[in-house]
């Protein structure tokens, strides 16, 4: 990376996108809506489990203007999911803009390990052990999904949804290759705390990205 894209990524004019694409929405509470996902790239959290390690290292994406890639997904759909990697990694103000100034509503999927940055309608925060989120970001959140991959998982997350608000709507949600595993530990555990609720990755059934 030479040092005018190190410019234009630090001011957020240019963002490293790992892919982009429109399906369902499939994971949560608004699990089944169509929208359009840009996928950023770049992640220290190191979660051992995640399904998309490829989304690491930024360097392997190419950078891609902000604003024409708003215009593109706001020609499918007017419901945007930005995730990664961490998308909270890269300064999100101008892609923001442009999707509100497109008429869009913006959802973001992040750990909360890094500053909340550009103007986000729609939080879903999923905690990670290997690096907790700021504190700021626990009461700005519209829903905590929990990935329960083992025993231990279910103490983190009672211990998480002590620090969001009230009006943040709980989930569980197995990580993938633990599903047949975990889901009827987590029926149990929500038949015990009803507060919560079960997240599947109904994406994946559907055979869609």
């Amino acid at each position: 990376m030479n040092l005018i894209e190190d410019i234009l990524l630090k001011e957020g004019k240019m963002l490293p996108v790992m892919e982009h694409f429109y399906t369902l929405q499939g994971e949560g509470a608004h699990t089944g809506k169509a929208a359009y996902f840009i996928r950023l790239g770049g992640c220290d959290v190191g979660c051992h489990w995640c399904d998309v390690k490829e989304s690491w290292d930024p360097n392997l994406h190419p950078l891609m203007n902000a604003e024409e890639i708003a215009e593109t997904a706001a020609k499918y759909c007017k419901t945007i999911v930005l995730t990664g990697g961490e998308p909270l990694m890269w300064n999100l103000d101008i892609l923001t803009s442009k999707l509100k100034e497109l008429g869009c509503s913006i959802h973001i999927e992040t750990s909360g390990a890094y500053p909340m940055s550009g103007q986000i309608d729609w939080i879903t925060l999923s905690p990670k052990k290997t690096g907790l989120p700021k504190e700021e970001i626990y009461q700005k959140a519209h829903e905590l999904k929990v990935i329960v991959f083992n025993n231990n998982d279910f103490q983190f997350a009672q211990e998480q949804a002590a620090k969001v608000s009230e009006k943040c709507t709980l989930y569980l949600q197995s990580e993938w290759s633990k599903r047949n595993e975990m889901y009827p530990k987590i029926t149990d555990f929500i038949m015990q705390h009803p507060e919560w609720r079960a997240s599947v990755q109904t994406h994946k059934y559907l055979n869609i990205p």
